[in-house]
């Protein structure tokens, strides 16, 4: 019986959470974010803030007795009553990212959660307590004032303005359990040296101190990790800490900051990956980004054990193996529209360029040559351009075509509808025939190898224009080549080939380099600064969609669902085999554990099945062994 008793009582055990709030609350030192309020002006600004963050670095490492970095800074700072409401406004957008995602924790925990700072109370309560932390649980400094609201010190009978303080503050509180501490400095490291707490957690989403990692039970890149180690999950189902994410090719650095704010350990690398790269690389990613330069094929997936989703930072997809993906239950996304602009702009300005010769007269000016002439140079007014693919690219490029004064003619396989003026052609050759400037907008599946050889040159008009900003292998390159020389191309721009460098340092080597009015580009056609950052936006905000709720939609291989915010159930995703039957032995292994079903989403493809289930919070943790082991799953996980 005393057993019994024994293991109730260390269930019951009290668990209290100490934690810091510079830097760890939030993102900053707040006497950071005071310098520059209170200096706002102040011809040695720069100068001070330095010194400050000198003398705070000090304090954390312990090299700096903690009264004499408060006092030195505070003198350095010349704060006032009035810089306290901004300060505040400052700090409580700068708390850190994984302590916003998990409120619920603060909520639930309140009555055992305190915040223990050498900072001050007059700015450290008001954010802390929107978070449901007690008032009572707030232990910092206080200010002292002069009648003009100037600060003149602080309280020096509080132990937290003097070394050791936090230890101080520790024994006096005696709290009856178990103690974790979560700081990034030096003094939350002395309260579990005096014995006085069970672990001491580094925080480290916001600052790494060595000193202070090296004397730490755990390292906490987030609050995310630190709820996972001891079970305490509440707005997440895995710490994102824990989910690696690879991106390749240069992607643009606010891709790499939303993932890493949302707390993924974000690897980055300038370059593509040949497949053998890929394959040793990718067995522990998550997550991975690339561009058009990396091929992610069926043996690269057979590799990617724990691989969640692929972003293609691009319009195309063709250099992944969307079948394989699939099958594998790995979710793709892309930027169908997020260069649209870019491209166009750049196949205006190279017709217009091409019509003039400017390639070629430019070069003969480099050369030292002054060649003065009208022959061979056209405006595009008038002119007929041919738009071979009618998508996103092809139909906004129509429309300023048009605007140039251009008539406008467009093929596509599929029936699109006609934008301004634009003439649809039942046929290529229709086009072709016709045609003044041809310009290539068809997408990278394999049956459009060739789309373009020897037999569609033939039916161009003599002198045509051409230009390829699609895919490379979608033109015969040596037809192409042929038909330059013979004087039938006059003008061609190609920005994408059927091989390209996998780097800068590789060297590019095609049939059309040299040739006669020819521009050739690196691949450029969404490469701008625009596109770039709209495409770092929208791609990690669709695979964070589909980790955080299971949202698949604009997804290019998965089912397209957009599913409603989770709110108090469990969400379990399961992707399977498009079998008949899943659906009902998914329900069934639910009904015969009692789970009530709040929402249940399901669509397909000819592959796959996507079905979501929204379900109580109560649930015996053996429904998710049962659920994993349905035949035809391909891949099962929890949202929180």
């Amino acid at each position: 019986m005393s057993g019994h008793v024994a293991i109730f009582a260390a269930m019951k055990v009290n668990r209290y959470f100490v934690i810091d709030f510079d830097s760890t609350f939030t993102k900053v030192e707040a006497f950071d974010v005071l310098a520059d309020i209170s200096l706002e002006g102040h011809p040695e600004k720069e100068v001070r803030k330095k010194r400050i963050a000198e003398i705070t670095n000090k304090g954390m490492d312990g090299s700096l007795s903690f009264r004499e970095s408060l006092e030195q800074r505070l003198q350095l700072l010349s704060p006032e009553k009035k810089h306290l409401p901004k300060l505040i406004e400052r700090l409580r957008s700068l708390v850190s990212e994984s302590f916003k995602r998990n409120k619920e924790f603060f909520a639930t925990h309140a009555a055992n959660i305190y915040i223990v700072s050498n900072g001050f109370r007059e700015f450290i309560e008001p954010v802390v307590t929107e978070f449901g932390i007690k008032p009572e649980n707030i232990l910092a400094n206080e200010f002292r004032f002069d009648e003009q609201g100037r600060v003149t010190g602080f309280d020096t009978e509080n132990p937290l303005s003097a070394n050791n303080g936090k230890v101080e503050q520790l024994k006096r509180l005696n709290l009856p359990g178990d103690v974790y501490v979560i700081g990034d400095g030096y003094t939350d490291y002395e309260i579990k040296h005096a014995g006085l707490a069970n672990k001491f957690y580094a925080f480290t989403e916001n600052v790494e101190r060595e000193s202070v990692l090296n004397k730490a039970d755990h390292i906490a890149p987030s609050l995310d990790e630190f709820l996972y180690l001891n079970k305490l999950n509440t707005a997440i189902s895995y710490p994102k800490n824990r989910i690696n994410v690879l991106l390749l090719e240069n992607v643009h650095p606010v891709a790499i900051e939303l993932m890493r704010s949302e707390g993924f350990n974000v690897e980055t690398y300038p370059a593509g990956l040949d497949e053998d790269e890929l394959c040793e690389k990718i067995r522990n990613v998550s997550v991975l980004g690339i561009r058009s330069k990396t091929q992610v094929t069926a043996r690269v997936l057979d590799n990617a054990s724990r691989l969640m989703v692929i972003g293609a930072f691009c319009i195309g997809t063709n250099q992944i193996d969307l079948k394989a993906a699939s099958r594998k239950g790995v979710a793709v996304f892309n930027a169908p529209f997020s260069n649209t602009r870019s491209v166009v702009e750049l196949a205006i300005a190279e017709m217009i360029m091409l019509m003039r010769n400017i390639a070629d007269k430019s070069a003969k000016m480099h050369q030292g040559k002054w060649d003065k002439s009208a022959k061979g140079s056209f405006e595009v007014r008038g002119k007929k351009l041919g738009i071979i693919g009618y998508g996103n690219i092809g139909a906004q490029l129509s429309v300023l075509a048009e605007n140039l004064g251009m008539k406008v003619l467009y093929y596509d396989k599929e029936e699109k509808l006609a934008l301004g003026n634009a003439t649809k052609c039942k046929t290529l050759k229709e086009l072709l025939t016709q045609a003044d400037v041809v310009t290539m907008h068809v997408d990278g599946r394999e049956s459009n190898t060739n789309f373009i050889s020897q037999a569609e040159f033939d039916l161009m008009k003599k002198g045509v224009v051409f230009l390829n900003l699609s895919r490379g292998h979608v033109v015969d390159v040596p037809a192409l080549r042929a038909n330059i020389l013979s004087g039938k191309v006059a003008g061609c721009a190609v920005d994408v080939f059927p091989y390209e460098p996998i780097s800068n340092d590789e060297e590019f080597a095609s049939e059309l380099r040299g040739l006669p009015n020819t521009i050739l580009t690196p691949h450029i056609g969404g490469s701008t600064s625009e596109a770039q950052e709209n495409i770092g936006n929208f791609v990690p905000g669709k695979m964070m969609d589909y980790i955080n709720t299971g949202s698949t939609s604009n997804s290019v291989n998965f089912p397209n669902l957009t599913l409603p915010t989770l709110e108090n159930a469990h969400r379990l995703i399961h992707i399977h085999d498009n079998v008949p039957g899943i659906l009902a032995r998914i329900n069934k292994v639910l009904a015969d554990n009692g789970i009530n079903i709040m929402g249940q989403y399901l669509k397909t493809t000819e592959e796959i099945g996507y079905v979501i289930t929204d379900i109580n919070k109560e649930y015996n943790k053996d429904v998710i062994k049962e659920l994993r082991a349905i035949e035809h799953t391909i891949k099962f996980r929890v949202l929180y």
